[in-house]
């Protein structure tokens, strides 16, 4: 068990680092200059001194942010679509597609369709950059589907079987088809505490702080860059 935790965590300092990386570009050595290169966009992003008082981020960090994101979303949005084709990148030997609209659903928080740098800066100032409840609260927001202010079995069903289809076949060979649902039934078990079929936020938090696993999961986002 303690050798399965130690390649999951390997695994997610690889695909945290990867990703955001990736979304960043190449993270060339070139001079990044003061201002954002707007000729060629649709969508024109905020100030970059708004966006550092709004986010965590300083402002060298946002231009280049910017312009590894403005590398893989020339108009300066990203739709489903990309977003989904981008992160497959991540996951060749599975299927990340529902994974990925789970994510592309937690980012696009106007819920217009698309994600614009704004929206991508802001969640990825809380991920890697927020407190714990902060972390936390984003995490139950991708998990509650239908943003009802509780997360279901149902959901985390969804959720789980989205996880192991990304994953691949090749990550996990011996894994049994009902994995998925043991998965949530130990999730329930740990975090529902009334017993009551749902896990509210203030459930899955409280849970969550009382679990080493995952404090040391999100302290791994903390370095990232």
């Amino acid at each position: 068990m303690s050798q399965c935790r130690k390649r999951c965590k390997r695994q997610l300092t690889k695909v945290a680092r990867y990703f955001y990386r990736f979304l960043m570009g190449t993270l060339s050595q070139d001079s990044v200059e003061d201002d954002f290169e707007l000729s060629t966009v649709c969508h024109r992003p905020e100030s970059m001194d708004k966006l550092q008082e709004q986010t965590k981020f300083t402002k060298k960090e946002l231009q280049v942010l910017y312009r590894g994101f403005k590398n893989e979303c020339p108009s300066g949005v990203v739709n489903e679509e990309n977003f989904k084709n981008i992160y497959s990148q991540f996951f060749p030997q599975g299927d990340s597609s529902m994974y990925a609209h789970f994510l592309f659903e937690a980012f696009d928080t106007d819920k217009n369709g698309s994600v614009s740098f704004e929206d991508f800066v802001f969640g990825l100032s809380i991920i890697l950059r927020g407190t714990i409840n902060d972390r936390l609260n984003w995490a139950f927001n991708l998990y509650d589907l239908n943003k009802d202010g509780c997360i279901t079995k149902e959901e985390m069903l969804d959720i789980m079987k989205s996880i192991y289809d990304m994953m691949g076949k090749y990550t996990y060979p011996t894994m049994q088809d009902d994995a998925p649902r043991d998965h949530v039934e130990t999730f329930f078990q740990k975090m529902d505490r009334n017993k009551d079929g749902v896990v509210t936020i203030e459930e899955f938090i409280e849970s969550c702080k009382k679990d080493e696993n995952i404090m040391q999961s999100m302290q791994l986002f903390d370095n990232v860059i």
